[in-house]
């Protein structure tokens, strides 16, 4: 999941969504970008396809931030 925040007003609020979903999480970065002012966040997550799409589609409609999300076809019945 490729997030980049534009506003830092919605900071917190972005944080509190990843905080709900931890469990899922499996590595973060932040890098910010101060020649442009903008903040980017890579986000690793395993979960269920349905569960990537609400976690998205709530970051996605948080002010000044944009969220773009990749699926792997990798599953879990190894």
């Amino acid at each position: 999941m490729g997030i980049i925040v534009e506003d830092t007003d919605s900071v917190g609020q972005l944080n509190a969504l990843l905080h709900e979903y931890g469990a899922y999480i499996i590595g973060r970065m932040g890098i910010p970008y101060r020649e442009k002012g903008i903040h980017v966040v890579s986000i690793a997550i395993d979960a269920p396809q349905d569960t990537i799409a609400a976690l998205s589609g709530k970051i996605g409609g948080l002010p000044g931030i944009s969220v773009k999300t990749a699926y792997s076809n990798v599953t879990g019945d190894d």
